[in-house]
C-alpha cells in the first residue's frame, strides 16, 4: 500500500514576507522573477530536509574528521511550463547537480482544463527523486497531469512544490496522488469564478515574463 503524505504548508516568515511583495500590483517583472527564485530556494531547503546522509572523512585545516554528506541520491527538477521555469534557478542554486526536465501545459480558458503540449525528461528519470514545481496550485489539474506523466516514466519518488495553493486544488491533487509529498509556501482562501486563486497574485507566468 502506498504512503499517504500530509501536505506541508511552510508559512516561514521569510516566505510569507516575500510572497506579500509578490502579490502587490506594484511589483514589476524584474523584482517578481527574483522573488519567485528566492522563495523557491527557501522552499527547497525544507523540501530536501529528508535527504539521506552518509559518513565521510575529510581533512580540515585543524585535523582529520568524520562528517556528513548527502548519500548520493540523484535529483531532478521538473517545472510545469511556463511559470514553473521561474522556480528552477533558485532550486539549482542549492542543488547544482540536479537534472532538469520540462513539462509544457496551458489552461484552456473555457474549460480551465490543462492541455499538454511538451514533455522532455532526463533519460534516467526513473532513477531519480523528482521535484515538480509550479508557482500556483489552483484547480490542481496541471499538477495532477504532470505527475501522471512522470509516474508513467517509472518514477516512484516524487515531490510537488508550489508557492501559493488553493484548498480546492490541494484536495483534488491529494485525491489522485496521496503518495506525493506536497510543499506549499502559503495556502490561500479559495478559487474565484475564473479559477484564479484568491487573494493570489494574478497569472504567475505573465508576471514572471512580463507578458501582460
Amino acid at each position: 500500500m502506498s504512503q499517504n503524505y500530509e501536505p506541508q504548508i511552510l508559512n516561514h516568515p521569510l516566505i510569507q514576507h516575500k510572497i506579500s511583495i509578490m502579490r502587490s500590483v506594484k511589483t514589476g517583472s524584474k523584482d517578481f522573477r527574483a522573488l519567485v527564485s528566492e522563495v523557491a530556494m527557501l522552499m527547497c531547503y525544507e523540501a530536501t530536509r529528508d535527504l539521506p546522509l552518509e559518513d565521510v572523512e575529510v581533512d580540515t585545516p585543524v585535523c582529520h574528521c568524520k562528517t556528513k554528506m548527502i548519500a548520493g541520491r540523484k535529483l531532478a527538477v521538473v517545472p510545469i511550463l511556463r511559470a514553473g521555469l521561474g522556480m528552477v534557478d533558485g532550486i539549482l542554486s542549492l542543488i547544482p547537480a540536479a537534472k532538469v526536465g520540462h513539462i509544457g501545459m496551458y489552461r484552456d480558458e473555457e474549460t480551465a482544463k490543462p492541455i499538454e503540449y511538451f514533455c522532455k525528461l532526463p533519460l534516467d528519470i526513473k532513477e531519480r527523486e523528482v521535484i515538480v514545481v509550479d508557482p500556483m496550485l489552483a484547480t490542481g489539474g496541471s499538477a495532477i497531469d504532470a505527475v501522471n506523466l512522470i509516474k508513467q516514466h517509472g518514477v516512484t519518488q516524487i515531490k510537488f512544490m508550489c508557492i501559493i495553493g488553493a484548498p480546492e486544488g490541494l484536495a483534488a491533487f491529494r485525491k489522485v496522488h496521496p503518495d506525493v509529498k506536497v510543499y506549499i509556501g502559503v495556502m490561500d482562501d479559495h478559487l474565484n469564478e475564473n479559477n484564479y486563486i484568491v487573494p493570489g497574485l494574478g497569472d504567475a507566468g505573465d508576471r514572471i515574463f512580463g507578458t501582460k
